[in-house]
């Protein structure tokens, strides 16, 4: 499997070069328009930074776990925007 460093670091050169920042990147994945993220949505984000669809869904299922800090099953801007923080913060 992927380690959690790589896997961060093609998160942090997505948002990095395909966006001019991480709220236009969270808006995009944002598919529905609710300001929030659901699991299908961060699997497409997943997806979009070239990781495995063999562990996609078991990335997407610790990111959510791990970020989700409502507990709502979702990841908001907030949420979101902490994330990068963190990842930027390790890569």
């Amino acid at each position: 499997m992927a380690s959690k460093e790589s896997i961060l670091n093609k998160i942090q050169i997505l948002i990095t070069n395909h966006f001019e920042t991480p709220e236009k990147a969270f808006e995009f994945f944002d598919e529905d328009g609710d300001g929030k993220l659901q699991k299908s949505e961060v699997v497409a984000l997943l997806k979009q930074a070239k990781i495995s669809g063999f562990i996609r869904g078991i990335v997407a299922t610790r990111l959510m776990e791990a970020y989700d800090a409502s507990e709502d099953e979702y990841i908001d801007w907030e949420e979101f925007k902490a994330a990068i923080a963190k990842i930027n913060a390790s890569v």
